[in-house]
């Protein structure tokens, strides 16, 4: 064996130690040739595709959505401003409802009379009645609507009229001119 090792010497004097040599071994086993390989595009083109169609039907969902909503709140809105103004409406009617002079109507078509005499005032501490109470009659009641001040004859004069005389130079005929 030591016969052959002189001979891989002499062949390989520029070779380093045995270490160096598997190592030298592998760099040489682990160059590639240099090869371009194209990578396939069709499942690039497709996944791309895939994502663009995804975002436009998300977003053409999303805009009908949003104009739906819009719809809705339109309408809501319409309904709250029908039924404020239905309530307004109604407070008004209640209003009316309860106005002194319709109630003192009211009361008059039923026979109540508003007394003009002093009534007895009851005392609740002792429960006595204090004064001389009469009955309240329809003769003796004051009237619902009192009538209002009498214009003064200052603010209503005699109408002034005036008698125009007619022109004797403004006849209904027509005149020339010389």
């Amino acid at each position: 064996m030591s016969s052959t090792a002189p001979q891989l010497r002499s062949r390989l004097p520029h070779v380093a130690p045995r270490g160096a040599q598997a190592a030298l071994e592998r760099a040489r086993l682990s160059v590639v040739p240099r090869r371009r390989t194209r990578a396939p595009r069709v499942p690039f083109v497709t996944f791309v595709t895939i994502i663009l169609l995804g975002g436009v039907v998300g977003l053409l969902l999303f805009n009908t959505s949003m104009q739906q909503a819009s719809f809705r709140a339109t309408a809501l809105e319409q309904q709250a401003t029908d039924l404020g103004a239905q309530q307004e409406a109604l407070e008004m009617e209640i209003q009316a409802l309860r106005e002194g002079d319709r109630v003192a109507r009211a009361a008059q078509r039923l026979g109540m009379v508003i007394p003009s005499t002093p009534a007895g005032v009851l005392d609740l501490a002792t429960g006595q009645v204090k004064g001389t109470p009469t009955p309240a009659t329809a003769t003796d009641s004051i009237p619902l609507s009192m009538p209002g001040p009498r214009r003064p004859p200052e603010l209503d004069p005699d109408p002034v009229r005036v008698k125009a005389e007619a022109d004797p130079g403004l006849s209904g005929a027509p005149t020339r001119n010389r």
